[in-house]
Parts: structure tokens; C-alpha cells; sequence
């Protein structure tokens, strides 16, 4: 035997330099630990098997049959032969194809009634699934009595494999790692969990647990690790997180106090309408963190329309009270300016500090984007520095150098997601002291997503709609079963607009030859979309043509526009918008609509987050099941915003059973931001939740599933601020250190950060 492996150690030291290879490029895996840690996805009973009959079509599967049968065919007048091998496991069968030589050998050892594990990627042929050449290992080949006894009471792991390294390669070489570690009693693990809380919990011990998740005798044994393993994650996620917000809150801030009589009573008392109970509530944590010499950190969750710009808006005035200045961050220009608009709309006289028919009280709001001309940015900077402006509102045009605030007290950013660790830091910067933080997001997040990702932020959530708004009725729209209901939708947006309303149409592609290859499949896609189910004039017997081939390309905004103003919505007043517009495009347009001179918006999903128009009342989303579930929420989310109610209409060519069905399906049931983000959730598991970081989640969240561990996360989160509020260094539980080390090695640090 080696030295002892240490988890840290390269897999090329123990398996040798070819294989390592392989399973770097292939699977991501380098240590020890990373072995260790890639857990089986499923386990085989010798008696129990993966039902065939649930196979996925496309994806490299790893399943346990027996022969059935296996026949050897002639094709091409007898010149060449393939074998043709039918596997069953009692719920279905799969036809294994091999062809050429090879196929002689295997006739030799896939002969009925034999067992194996065979891998490949599923596809369909004759309207029969195959797997084509699948790798296989037999598993009766053995001879000796006790080993096929042996092997017959054990639970077959069941790896995250890959054509170039199947599962059972994946058994051997975690075996391989095993024996090693068991060889020396595990003398090189740390475990990362305090003795004290594995006893309390009555959790296993690591050894155990890579044990019996890797090796299980029974399913017990299954459940044992995974309760263990699910707590290392948890726990060490959580321990991470709540440093963070312990680091945090060591920083000093300067405490902002509204001031009585000052900007925030005058604009509270000309407000038209009451605050919600939870504007209210929300707004009292709010200004209690400002108040405090720690820099306040704190997410505001609220659905489209429950009002966060409101609250935030009243931060920021009681931070210019207290004499600071204010910044909000936006993604885009057009949001920005669209924050700006509606900022000064609400503050009215107010928002003319210093100006002739300004309010006393007043301060001034300035806008600052990267495409501003040059004297109004000069302007900007100039009111920042000396303190005229109280507040400002850009993108992240805010964060270079050249901007220096006078006092900057406040920053609020709007759509966390799209904004990372290291322009938040920048802003933060920019104060003398850390200014206070609030990031606001549209996006509900279940709670356990937001206690592993925004899990350094506290958390406030708005979640009834302010008075005055109103239901948003949604329909699905089945474009290629029902093209009558397409013919209707147009009709529908007709009547709304002759009632004086607004619409507005989104599509998944811009479409105009900018970037597109060489316009010439803009050009096709334009006459052909004109027979498209789901494009305007609908010709069914060419979409049902169409079905049988390729998935068409997603409708797009120029192609959509121009056979609306030609059919269906002729007559009426059209535009288009989409990112690659100019800005100032973009902004007359946007003004345009808001004005009421536009009648029908076309549109990208530019218009996702943060557009207000009261008076348009219908929202159609064309080829919707190209779009995720909290995408149509927010876009659905932008009508129904005045006093008539709105519609959504969501257009799509899925067929009635699809997932795709399923999931717009369960858009138009509810209107519930939170239940939908759960429906996603369960649908895409974490993968994509977590954002770009594959690396992080990978990593990090192996066995732990965000959605159905929330009782782990929470009783881990209430741990872990436990050990880190006794010993925020972590001197006394150096194993743990070890563990959050490797954790959070930088590029992980990065990724929680950035949310």
C-alpha cells in the first residue's frame, strides 16, 4: 500500500496517469476527494433494474437486463451483418445493435438468459429503442459460487457516467480508492462536523458514510449516508455563509436616522394612497438596519407590482435626510431610465432640489448611463461630487473610477442575479465607510434557495399586491392543435386596444440579419413563417408537415411584426423593440408606448423586468414554451398593472403531453410567484437555480437537493451561526477549516458571492 491518501491527493498517484486523464477531461474529477464525493446517482437491485420503459431518449443511461433473445442479420445484399440483441428487465425491452466484426465476438457472450450492464445513449430506430455499439459488462460470468453469491445480495451503485468512463469503471476505481483508505483507518479524512452536533444528531461517522453510500449492504445503510453527507453540505455551505455575514457585520457604516420634517415626511405626506401592512412592515426593517454603525445587508423580495420601488425609494429618502447620498442599480439603460422616469414622477416638486419651483426639502435625482452625451454626464459627476444630487440612478456606468460620490450612504440594487460579488464591492467602495446595501429582486426565490444563495443577505419579503391591482386572467394558447384560438388571440388584442388598452407581443428571437448567419436564414425563416402554427397566419397542415421535421426556429420579433401589421392587426399602431436597437431607439419607443402612442409592442424579452405601463392589459407570449416558468411570471407580471384587468395569452406548438404543456400549465393556475419558482425548482432541480455556477454547485451541493432538504438547511443555517458566533475564527475546530478550505477554494468563494 501507498502513503495514506490524503483527500487533497491526485487520482493519477492512485489510479495511474491514463485513467485520470480521462476522468479530468470527462467528469471533472482530479483528488481523492472529488471520487469520493461523486456519489452513485442510483443503485441497481440484482432483482430490481431501472425500468426500460422510463428510458430517456438522447442520454448515456447505464442499465441492468437480461437477454432475451439475439438474432444476426445480413443487410446490403448479404455484404454486411449486424446483431441484433433484445435486453429485458419485466417493465420493457431495448434492442442492443452491434454491426461489422464485432458482432461475432459478442453473438459468443450475449447468448439468452444472461445478465449484464449495458451503457449508451439511447436512441430510436424503427420506432424500437436501441442502444448502437453499447460498452457492457457481464455479471454472471464468474464461475465461483460465493462470488455471484456475493454479488447477488449487493445494491449496484449506479455512477454519473460518460461514454468515455461507464459506470462500472466508476465502481472499480472508487473500489480501488476504498480499499486504500481502509487499509490505513481512514487516518488522512477530516470531518468537518463538530463531534458535538454528529453526536447530537445521531449522525454516522464520514468513514461510515462513504461506506455505505459507495458499498450499501441494505437500503438503510443508503439512508445513513446520504442523512450524514446531506449535513456536511449544509453544514459547511452554511458555516461559509454565515462568516460572511459575520465579517459583515464587524464593518463599521455611518447609522442614517431619517430626520423629522425632512424630504421623506414631505413626500409621505403627498402620497395618493396608503402604504400596504407590508410596505409598511418591510420599510420598519429597513430603516432599523440603517440606523445601526453596521452596514445593513438585506434582500427585498417582492413580486412584480408589490411596490418595491416604493420602499426603496423611501430608503433612499431617508438616507439624504441623514445627509448621505443614494444610489440605485439597474441592469440595463432602458430600466434605469425607466427607475429615473418614475422616481421623479413620484417625487414630483421634490425631485427639483435647488431648481426655481422646487420643494424646500428637495434633492436632486440624476440619471447616469454609459450613453449619455458629454456635458449632461459631466453634469452628473459634478452634482455627485459636491453633494447637490441626493440620488442617483444608472447602470453600472456608476461603478467606474471617475464617479466619487460626495457621501454615498445607500445602495440599492435592482436584480441581484444579473450582478456579481465584484461590482458590488466597487460601489461599495466608493463610500468612506461601507454604504448600506439593499438588492431587490422580482424573482421569488423559495426559502431554502435563498438561505444557500443570498444566504449572506437578510431577507424581507413583500407579498401582497398593493390596492388598485388587478387579476391577470391566463390562457394557454395551443397554436398548432387549435389554430381557430391563435385567430381569436389577434381578435382579443383587437378589442383590447379599441377599448382604449395597450398589448404587447414577445418573441424568443430578434430575427433582423444583424448577427444571424449571412441573412439567409432570416430570409427563409421570414416566408416560412408565415404557415407557422404558431406565427399569425396559420396554415395547419403545413405546421402538422413541419412536426414530422426539425423543431422549427423560434418565432421572431421582425418576422412577427411585419405579418401583424400585414394580417391579423393591420391598421393599428405596431412597433418593435429588442437589445440590439440603439439606446435612444429604445427609449423613444419605450416613451412612445408609455404615452399611449403606440398601440402593440413587439418585443424580446427586453421588456422582462421593470417596464410600467398601466394601460396595457394584454401580454401574448408566442412559442412560451421556449421561455423558463419565472420568465412568463415576470413578463405576465407587466400587464394588469392599472385599474382594468389583464390577460396573458401564452402561444405555443407543444403538443398536449409535453412537459413543455405541463409546465405553461401550471402558469396559467397560478398567479403565485412563490408556487411557480417551487414548480421550476422541481422541474430543473438546482442546476440551473444556482446560475452560471456549475462549478459551484457541482462542487458544493452534490447530494443536497434544495428543494426537498429545507429542514437540513435551516436546522444547519441555525448551527452554523451558533458555531461561528462562539468562535468566528473557527480556532478550535481546525477539521472544519480544512473542510470550508476546500470548499471555498477562490473560484467557489467567488460564486457564492455572486449569488
Amino acid at each position: 500500500m501507498g502513503p495514506v491518501p490524503a483527500l487533497h491527493e491526485p487520482l493519477k498517484k492512485i489510479l495511474g496517469g491514463s485513467t485520470a486523464k480521462v476522468m479530468a477531461e470527462h467528469l471533472d474529477l482530479h483528488t481523492a476527494g472529488d471520487l469520493l464525493h461523486h456519489y452513485p446517482r442510483r443503485y441497481a437491485e440484482r432483482g430490481e433494474l431501472t425500468r426500460l420503459a422510463d428510458l430517456p431518449l438522447d442520454e448515456h443511461v447505464t442499465v441492468v437486463a437480461q437477454v432475451a433473445k439475439a438474432a444476426m442479420k445480413t443487410f446490403n445484399h448479404g455484404k454486411g451483418v449486424r446483431l441484433e440483441v433484445v435486453v429485458t428487465d419485466g417493465s420493457g425491452s431495448l434492442t442492443l445493435v452491434f454491426f461489422g466484426r464485432g458482432a461475432y465476438a459478442r453473438e459468443k457472450e450475449l447468448i439468452p438468459g444472461r445478465r449484464g450492464m449495458f451503457a449508451g445513449k439511447v436512441s430510436v430506430f424503427n420506432r424500437t429503442r436501441q442502444l448502437l455499439h453499447p460498452d457492457y459488462e457481464l455479471l454472471d460470468r464468474d464461475s465461483d459460487a460465493g462470488a455471484a453469491e456475493a454479488f447477488a445480495g449487493r445494491l449496484l451503485p449506479i455512477y454519473p457516467a460518460c461514454k468515455q468512463f461507464q459506470s462500472w469503471k466508476l465502481t472499480k476505481a472508487v473500489d480501488t480508492l476504498l480499499d486504500l483508505f481502509e487499509a490505513e483507518q481512514w487516518q488522512g479524512l477530516t470531518d468537518p462536523l463538530p463531534p458535538a452536533l454528529r453526536d447530537g444528531r445521531g449522525l454516522a461517522d464520514l468513514p461510515d458514510a462513504f461506506r455505505k453510500v459507495h458499498r450499501p449492504r441494505t437500503k438503510a445503510d443508503i439512508e445513513d449516508a446520504r442523512a450524514r453527507l446531506k449535513w456536511d453540505e449544509a453544514f459547511v455551505l452554511q458555516v461559509a455563509l454565515a462568516r460572511r455575514r459575520h465579517a459583515d457585520s464587524q464593518l463599521p457604516a455611518v447609522a442614517r436616522k431619517p430626520v423629522p420634517g425632512g424630504i421623506l415626511d414631505a413626500f409621505d405626506a403627498k402620497l395618493p394612497f396608503t402604504l400596504t401592512e407590508g410596505q409598511r412592515s418591510v420599510s420598519a426593517e429597513i430603516f432599523g438596519d440603517l440606523a445601526t454603525e453596521h452596514p445593513m445587508h438585506r434582500l427585498l423580495q417582492g413580486e412584480v407590482g408589490s411596490g418595491k420601488t416604493m420602499v426603496a425609494l423611501r430608503a433612499m429618502l431617508g438616507v439624504v435626510d441623514a445627509g448621505g447620498q443614494a444610489a440605485m442599480l439597474a441592469p440595463t439603460e432602458v430600466l434605469a431610465q425607466q427607475h429615473h422616469r418614475s422616481v421623479v414622477e413620484m417625487m414630483g416638486e421634490l425631485a427639483e432640489g435647488g431648481m426655481l419651483g422646487g420643494a424646500e426639502h428637495g434633492t436632486k435625482v440624476v440619471l447616469l448611463t454609459g450613453s449619455m452625451g458629454v456635458a449632461a454626464r459631466r453634469q452628473a459627476l459634478l452634482d455627485l461630487v459636491t453633494g447637490e444630487a441626493g440620488i442617483v440612478i444608472g447602470t453600472h456606468a456608476l461603478i467606474e473610477d471617475k464617479v466619487q460620490f460626495h457621501d454615498l450612504g445607500l445602495v440599492v440594487v435592482d436584480e441581484q442575479h444579473r450582478f456579481g460579488v465584484e461590482q458590488r464591492d466597487a460601489l461599495r467602495s466608493k463610500g468612506k465607510q461601507p454604504p448600506h446595501l439593499l438588492v431587490m429582486t422580482a424573482t421569488p426565490i423559495p426559502r431554502t434557495v435563498a438561505m444557500t444563495v443570498f444566504g449572506d443577505l437578510e431577507t424581507s419579503v413583500l407579498d401582497q399586491l398593493p390596492a388598485g391591482r388587478s387579476p391577470i386572467a391566463t390562457h394557454v394558447v395551443p397554436a398548432k392543435d387549435k389554430p381557430h384560438f391563435l385567430a381569436r388571440t389577434w381578435e382579443r388584442v383587437r378589442e383590447e386596444i379599441e377599448g382604449g388598452h395597450q398589448a404587447y407581443v414577445v418573441c424568443p428571437r430578434i430575427g433582423d440579419d444583424l448577427g444571424e448567419e449571412n441573412g439567409t436564414r432570416t430570409n427563409g425563416t421570414r416566408t416560412a413563417a408565415k404557415g407557422r402554427s404558431g406565427s399569425p397566419g396559420s396554415d395547419p397542415e403545413k405546421a402538422a408537415a413541419e412536426a414530422d421535421g426539425e423543431r422549427r426556429p423560434p418565432l421572431a420579433v421582425v418576422d412577427v411584426a411585419e405579418q401583424l401589421t400585414k394580417g391579423p392587426l393591420k391598421g393599428l399602431r405596431v412597433e418593435v423593440l429588442h437589445g440590439r436597437m440603439q439606446p435612444e431607439a429604445k427609449d423613444d419607443v419605450m416613451r412612445r408606448f408609455a404615452a399611449g402612442e403606440v398601440d402593440v409592442l413587439v418585443a424580446t424579452t427586453v421588456i422582462e423586468v421593470g417596464v410600467n405601463v398601466p394601460n396595457s392589459t394584454v401580454m401574448v407570449i408566442m412559442d412560451a414554451d421556449r421561455f423558463g416558468v419565472s420568465q412568463l411570471h415576470q413578463l405576465r407580471g407587466r400587464v394588469g398593472r392599472g385599474s382594468a384587468p389583464g390577460l396573458c395569452l401564452l402561444v405555443t406548438d407543444a403538443s398536449e403531453a409535453s412537459p413543455a404543456r405541463a409546465r405553461l400549465a401550471a402558469v396559467a393556475a397560478t398567479l403565485d410567484g412563490f408556487e411557480l419558482s417551487r414548480i421550476d425548482l422541481e422541474q430543473r432541480r438546482e442546476g440551473d437555480v444556482l446560475g452560471q455556477a456549475q462549478s459551484g454547485v457541482r462542487s458544493s451541493l452534490r447530494m443536497l437537493t434544495v428543494i426537498d432538504d429545507e429542514e437540513i438547511i435551516a436546522a444547519a443555517r441555525e448551527e452554523a451561526a451558533a458555531v461561528v458566533a462562539a468562535d468566528p475564527g473557527l480556532e478550535g475546530l481546525p477539521d472544519l477549516r480544512t473542510a470550508l478550505d476546500a470548499l471555498l477554494d477562490e473560484e467557489r468563494e467567488q460564486y457564492l458571492d455572486k449569488g
